[in-house]
């Protein structure tokens, strides 16, 4: 790992962690996940050395990484064990996936932008030496049928209503964690527990995210 991609000095870390509590993260294991994991390995040379706030941050392909308080609102509400396969559907620049990484069994991840796919596959495999993480390109709107049933879901990108698909790939027990919303400005995150009586939904907090787009992007030429 290079200079740019330390770990982070005691104090930011420090600072990062008392965010992260002072807004609601206080699960042990979410909190060391993301202590252990250099949120500036995702991040172009420009945006380093800010990897340590709690703000988010541009990404290839005009898209952002969410901050750290957000990625740890969501974690902590999936509620992944070492006994979990998970669904994230919005790879993004693979930040939220190497969390997951580090709390779950096997995480599969896909994402509608090439570039991102693989740059995300770099950090993670490369350099992070995650080994129980698929990143592929394909439509996240159809999840992935052929890995169904999951123990949990999460979705990083704002759909109008909660996708049915993917809720036919979630099995019974499990957790979807997802934001909601008709407008940029307007969203609700979510947390979905699929019961043998039905859907349980709980919202969770107010958040911004991009739409949750059918199909793969034009940007699929290597």
């Amino acid at each position: 790992m290079t200079a740019g991609e330390r770990d982070g000095t005691a104090e930011e870390v420090m600072q990062l962690i008392f965010a992260l509590r002072s807004k609601g993260v206080t699960d042990k294991r979410v909190l060391d996940a993301i202590e252990k994991t250099p949120r500036a390995a995702f991040l172009d040379r420009s945006f380093k050395d800010r990897a340590w706030e709690d703000i988010p941050l541009p990404i290839a392909c005009g898209q952002t990484i969410s901050q750290p308080s957000v990625v740890g609102q969501m974690t902590q509400a999936l509620g992944a064990t070492a006994r979990c396969k998970v669904l994230e559907v919005g790879t993004g620049s693979g930040y939220q996936a190497a969390i997951l990484a580090r709390l779950a069994r096997r995480v599969y991840s896909v994402e509608r932008h090439r570039p991102l796919a693989r740059q995300a596959r770099e950090v993670i495999e490369r350099r992070l030496h995650l080994s129980n993480v698929s990143i592929m390109t394909a439509d996240g709107a159809l999840g992935l049928p052929d890995q169904a049933p999951f123990d949990r879901i999460m979705v990083t990108a704002a759909a109008e209503d909660v996708p049915a698909i993917l809720l036919e790939q979630l099995r019974e027990g499990g957790v979807m964690v997802l934001p909601v919303g008709q407008t940029d400005d307007v969203q609700q995150l979510l947390r979905v527990e699929k019961t043998a009586e039905g859907l349980q939904y709980s919202e969770l907090s107010p958040v911004r995210f991009v739409p949750l787009l059918e199909g793969v992007a034009a940007d699929v030429v290597d």
